[in-house]
Protein backbone atom coordinates (compact mmCIF):
# COMPACT_ATOMS: atom_id res chain seq x y z
CA UNK A 1 0.00 0.00 0.00
CA UNK A 2 1.10 3.58 -0.63
CA UNK A 3 2.90 5.41 2.04
CA UNK A 4 0.48 8.19 3.37
CA UNK A 5 3.34 10.85 3.17
CA UNK A 6 3.04 10.03 -0.74
CA UNK A 7 -0.33 11.31 -1.69
CA UNK A 8 -1.10 14.92 -2.10
CA UNK A 9 -2.65 16.49 0.69
CA UNK A 10 -6.26 16.28 1.15
CA UNK A 11 -8.18 19.22 -0.43
CA UNK A 12 -11.61 20.24 0.80
CA UNK A 13 -12.26 20.41 -3.03
CA UNK A 14 -12.94 18.31 -5.73
CA UNK A 15 -11.70 18.93 -9.55
CA UNK A 16 -14.52 17.78 -10.46
CA UNK A 17 -18.27 18.27 -9.86
CA UNK A 18 -20.62 14.98 -10.59
CA UNK A 19 -22.81 15.57 -13.35
CA UNK A 20 -26.39 14.18 -13.13
CA UNK A 21 -27.16 13.43 -16.79
CA UNK A 22 -29.74 10.77 -17.00
CA UNK A 23 -29.33 7.00 -17.63
CA UNK A 24 -31.09 5.72 -19.98
CA UNK A 25 -33.05 2.28 -19.66
CA UNK A 26 -29.57 0.66 -21.73
CA UNK A 27 -27.13 2.42 -19.66
CA UNK A 28 -28.29 1.16 -16.31
CA UNK A 29 -28.92 -2.17 -17.52
CA UNK A 30 -24.99 -2.05 -18.76
CA UNK A 31 -24.25 -0.57 -15.15
CA UNK A 32 -26.45 -3.21 -13.96
CA UNK A 33 -24.94 -6.34 -16.16
CA UNK A 34 -21.47 -5.90 -16.83
CA UNK A 35 -20.16 -3.91 -14.26
CA UNK A 36 -19.22 -6.67 -11.47
CA UNK A 37 -16.64 -7.70 -15.13
CA UNK A 38 -15.29 -4.22 -16.23
CA UNK A 39 -15.92 -1.94 -13.27
CA UNK A 40 -13.51 -1.83 -10.02
CA UNK A 41 -14.83 -1.17 -6.48
CA UNK A 42 -12.26 1.27 -5.07
CA UNK A 43 -10.77 0.02 -1.94
CA UNK A 44 -7.08 1.69 -0.66
CA UNK A 45 -4.56 -0.80 -1.57
CA UNK A 46 -2.54 -1.62 -5.05
CA UNK A 47 -4.51 -3.59 -7.96
CA UNK A 48 -2.82 -6.09 -9.66
CA UNK A 49 -2.91 -5.60 -13.13
CA UNK A 50 -1.55 -9.24 -13.92
CA UNK A 51 -5.43 -10.21 -12.00
CA UNK A 52 -7.46 -7.48 -13.71
CA UNK A 53 -6.62 -7.99 -17.78
CA UNK A 54 -5.80 -11.08 -19.33
CA UNK A 55 -2.82 -10.17 -21.04
CA UNK A 56 0.55 -8.24 -19.24
CA UNK A 57 0.17 -5.39 -21.93
CA UNK A 58 1.51 -1.66 -21.51
CA UNK A 59 -0.88 0.26 -19.54
CA UNK A 60 -3.04 3.89 -20.64
CA UNK A 61 -5.06 5.55 -17.50
CA UNK A 62 -7.15 8.38 -18.92
CA UNK A 63 -8.33 10.35 -16.25
CA UNK A 64 -12.19 12.45 -17.31
CA UNK A 65 -13.17 9.43 -19.98
CA UNK A 66 -16.74 11.31 -20.63
CA UNK A 67 -18.93 9.52 -22.74
CA UNK A 68 -16.35 7.22 -23.73
CA UNK A 69 -16.07 7.28 -27.31
CA UNK A 70 -12.48 8.38 -27.24
CA UNK A 71 -11.08 5.89 -25.04
CA UNK A 72 -13.51 3.02 -26.61
CA UNK A 73 -11.86 4.23 -30.02
CA UNK A 74 -8.49 3.73 -28.53
CA UNK A 75 -8.94 0.30 -27.28
CA UNK A 76 -10.52 -1.12 -30.59
CA UNK A 77 -7.55 0.54 -32.24
CA UNK A 78 -4.74 -0.47 -29.88
CA UNK A 79 -5.03 -4.07 -28.76
CA UNK A 80 -1.62 -4.64 -27.90
CA UNK A 81 -2.72 -1.97 -24.95
CA UNK A 82 -4.53 -2.49 -21.92
CA UNK A 83 -6.94 0.72 -20.68
CA UNK A 84 -7.36 1.91 -17.78
CA UNK A 85 -10.60 4.38 -17.51
CA UNK A 86 -11.59 7.42 -14.19
CA UNK A 87 -14.86 8.78 -14.47
CA UNK A 88 -17.50 9.30 -12.11
CA UNK A 89 -20.19 10.16 -14.48
CA UNK A 90 -22.40 7.70 -15.07
CA UNK A 91 -24.02 7.72 -18.23
CA UNK A 92 -20.69 7.70 -19.90
CA UNK A 93 -19.88 4.95 -17.93
CA UNK A 94 -22.96 3.21 -18.94
CA UNK A 95 -22.56 4.49 -22.47
CA UNK A 96 -18.82 2.96 -22.08
CA UNK A 97 -19.48 -0.29 -20.53
CA UNK A 98 -22.39 -0.83 -23.71
CA UNK A 99 -19.33 -0.04 -26.68
CA UNK A 100 -17.15 -2.53 -24.65
CA UNK A 101 -19.46 -5.46 -24.33
CA UNK A 102 -20.85 -4.66 -28.32
CA UNK A 103 -17.09 -5.21 -29.19
CA UNK A 104 -16.25 -8.04 -26.77
CA UNK A 105 -13.24 -5.71 -25.79
CA UNK A 106 -10.85 -7.38 -22.90
CA UNK A 107 -8.62 -5.00 -22.66
CA UNK A 108 -10.36 -2.10 -20.88
CA UNK A 109 -11.26 -1.78 -16.98
CA UNK A 110 -12.59 1.43 -15.29
CA UNK A 111 -12.61 2.82 -12.19
CA UNK A 112 -15.54 5.74 -10.50
CA UNK A 113 -14.06 7.26 -8.00
CA UNK A 114 -11.79 10.04 -7.58
CA UNK A 115 -8.53 10.14 -9.83
CA UNK A 116 -6.22 11.57 -7.14
CA UNK A 117 -7.33 9.43 -4.60
CA UNK A 118 -6.89 6.34 -7.53
CA UNK A 119 -3.17 7.20 -7.91
CA UNK A 120 -2.36 7.49 -4.55
CA UNK A 121 -3.78 4.22 -3.14
CA UNK A 122 -4.27 2.37 -5.80
CA UNK A 123 -1.51 2.26 -8.63
CA UNK A 124 2.18 1.35 -8.03
CA UNK A 125 5.14 3.46 -8.26
CA UNK A 126 6.33 3.51 -11.86
CA UNK A 127 3.29 0.84 -13.15
CA UNK A 128 1.61 3.40 -16.22
CA UNK A 129 3.31 3.58 -19.64
CA UNK A 130 0.88 6.69 -20.47
CA UNK A 131 -1.79 8.97 -18.98
CA UNK A 132 -4.31 11.11 -20.83
CA UNK A 133 -6.25 13.97 -19.55
CA UNK A 134 -8.13 14.92 -22.33
CA UNK A 135 -9.89 18.42 -22.01
CA UNK A 136 -10.13 18.30 -18.13
CA UNK A 137 -12.76 21.24 -16.93
CA UNK A 138 -10.61 24.31 -17.01
CA UNK A 139 -12.61 25.79 -14.09
CA UNK A 140 -12.11 29.08 -15.63
CA UNK A 141 -13.00 31.61 -12.67
CA UNK A 142 -10.27 32.74 -10.81
CA UNK A 143 -11.38 31.47 -7.07
CA UNK A 144 -11.76 28.25 -8.83
CA UNK A 145 -8.71 28.19 -10.17
CA UNK A 146 -7.77 25.42 -7.43
CA UNK A 147 -9.83 22.88 -8.80
CA UNK A 148 -7.77 22.01 -11.47
CA UNK A 149 -6.67 18.89 -11.62
CA UNK A 150 -3.40 20.05 -13.65
CA UNK A 151 -1.63 21.06 -9.80
CA UNK A 152 2.00 20.46 -9.11
CA UNK A 153 1.23 17.69 -6.64
CA UNK A 154 -0.87 15.40 -8.30
CA UNK A 155 1.11 15.80 -11.38
CA UNK A 156 4.69 14.76 -8.98
CA UNK A 157 2.03 11.87 -8.03
CA UNK A 158 1.05 11.25 -11.47
CA UNK A 159 5.09 10.85 -12.70
CA UNK A 160 6.34 8.75 -9.44
CA UNK A 161 3.24 6.07 -10.85
CA UNK A 162 4.71 6.43 -14.62
CA UNK A 163 7.37 3.94 -15.68
CA UNK A 164 11.05 5.62 -17.02
CA UNK A 165 9.83 6.98 -20.35
CA UNK A 166 6.25 7.18 -19.71
CA UNK A 167 4.35 9.73 -21.44
CA UNK A 168 1.43 12.20 -20.44
CA UNK A 169 -0.58 13.97 -23.11
CA UNK A 170 -2.55 16.74 -22.05
CA UNK A 171 -5.41 18.89 -24.08
CA UNK A 172 -7.70 21.47 -23.20
CA UNK A 173 -9.77 24.13 -26.05
CA UNK A 174 -9.36 26.66 -22.88
CA UNK A 175 -6.50 29.10 -24.09
CA UNK A 176 -5.80 30.10 -19.44
CA UNK A 177 -5.76 26.34 -19.04
CA UNK A 178 -3.41 25.77 -21.64
CA UNK A 179 -0.82 28.46 -20.06
CA UNK A 180 -1.56 27.42 -16.68
CA UNK A 181 -0.91 23.50 -17.58
CA UNK A 182 2.23 24.82 -19.68
CA UNK A 183 3.52 26.26 -16.28
CA UNK A 184 2.95 23.62 -14.11
CA UNK A 185 4.39 21.09 -16.05
CA UNK A 186 7.66 22.83 -17.58
CA UNK A 187 8.30 23.49 -13.54
CA UNK A 188 8.54 19.89 -12.53
CA UNK A 189 12.37 18.06 -12.85
CA UNK A 190 12.09 14.90 -14.82
CA UNK A 191 9.33 16.11 -17.66
CA UNK A 192 10.30 16.89 -20.73
CA UNK A 193 8.22 18.56 -23.34
CA UNK A 194 8.36 16.50 -26.34
CA UNK A 195 8.35 18.96 -28.75
CA UNK A 196 10.21 21.81 -27.19
CA UNK A 197 10.12 24.33 -24.61
CA UNK A 198 6.90 25.78 -23.89
CA UNK A 199 5.24 24.27 -27.20
CA UNK A 200 2.12 22.26 -28.38
CA UNK A 201 1.55 19.31 -30.09
CA UNK A 202 0.86 19.98 -33.46
CA UNK A 203 -0.07 16.49 -34.95
CA UNK A 204 -1.65 14.67 -31.85
CA UNK A 205 -2.09 11.01 -32.13
CA UNK A 206 -5.83 10.33 -30.46
CA UNK A 207 -9.32 10.15 -31.53
CA UNK A 208 -11.27 13.04 -31.98
CA UNK A 209 -13.70 13.52 -29.11
CA UNK A 210 -17.68 14.75 -28.82
CA UNK A 211 -16.48 17.48 -27.24
CA UNK A 212 -13.53 18.18 -29.08
CA UNK A 213 -16.16 18.34 -32.13
CA UNK A 214 -18.33 20.80 -30.15
CA UNK A 215 -16.07 23.00 -29.23
CA UNK A 216 -14.05 23.31 -32.99
CA UNK A 217 -17.91 24.05 -34.15
CA UNK A 218 -17.90 27.08 -31.25
CA UNK A 219 -14.17 28.36 -33.02
CA UNK A 220 -12.40 26.98 -29.89
CA UNK A 221 -8.99 26.13 -30.95
CA UNK A 222 -7.41 22.78 -29.44
CA UNK A 223 -4.34 22.35 -28.10
CA UNK A 224 -2.51 19.07 -27.03
CA UNK A 225 0.72 18.73 -24.89
CA UNK A 226 3.27 15.61 -24.54
CA UNK A 227 5.57 15.43 -21.78
CA UNK A 228 7.77 12.50 -20.80
CA UNK A 229 8.95 11.26 -18.05
CA UNK A 230 13.02 10.92 -18.00
CA UNK A 231 14.56 7.63 -18.43
CA UNK A 232 14.94 4.64 -20.41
Amino acid sequence: MTAAHERPARRPVRSYVIRSGRLTGGQRRAIEQYSPRYVIEFEPGLLDMRQLFPLPQPLTVEIGFGSGESLLAMAREQPQVNFLGIDVYQPGIGRLLQGIVEHDLENVRLICHDAVEVFADNLAEESVDRVLMLFPDPWPRKRHHKRRLVQPDFMRLVQSRLRPGGEVHLATDWPPYLEHMMEVMERIPGFSNRCGENACWESPERPLTRFELRGRRLGHEVRDLLYRKSGT
